[in-house]
């Protein structure tokens, strides 16, 4: 082998990591707006464009553009000027999005972050983790439970 072969290695190595995190930030958004809808959805009775504007702080035209997206993905049903309704696959998205921002939020509790930052970091951090480190965080949280640590985290 050659320092050039390493060299070579090296940057297939960081275009795979840039190539997932370009991913992740593509699947960010659809879950973003899923898991939204479903709230929306469970606190109001319906999720409409304007709703999620609104939460998400961004124009209607945006929410309109990202809404074509997931509709052409198979994830909400929607017609103009009504609500946005999940199929069962932006159903199982939205509560895997959930679980995941759980497992994050109640690991950075349990390692002595405030409710508050926990839940703010997780909404990033979901996203970019992977399924490996996603069950270590799962394992962990587990763990202090079953050795009866309390945590501020909510089940």
């Amino acid at each position: 082998m050659t320092d050039a072969d390493d060299d070579k290695r090296g940057v297939v190595r960081q275009a795979e990591r840039f190539g997932h995190v370009r991913d992740a930030h593509q699947r960010e958004l659809a879950e973003d707006y899923v898991e939204l809808i479903a709230d929306l959805i469970e606190q109001r009775g319906e999720a409409r464009a304007v709703d999620l504007a609104g939460c998400l702080g961004v124009t209607n035209a945006t929410v309109n553009n990202t809404i074509q997206r997931l509709r052409r993905d198979g994830l909400v049903t929607a017609k103009p000027y009504r609500s946005i309704f999940l199929t069962d696959q932006g159903r199982e998205l939205a509560q895997s999005s959930r679980e995941r921002h759980c497992v994050v939020r109640d690991f950075l509790i349990a390692l002595g972050i405030d409710a508050e930052t926990a839940g703010a970091d997780a909404e990033g951090i979901e996203h970019h983790v992977s399924d490996a480190t996603l069950n270590a965080f799962r394992n962990y949280v587990g763990k202090r439970r079953r050795d009866g640590r309390k945590d501020n985290a909510s089940d």
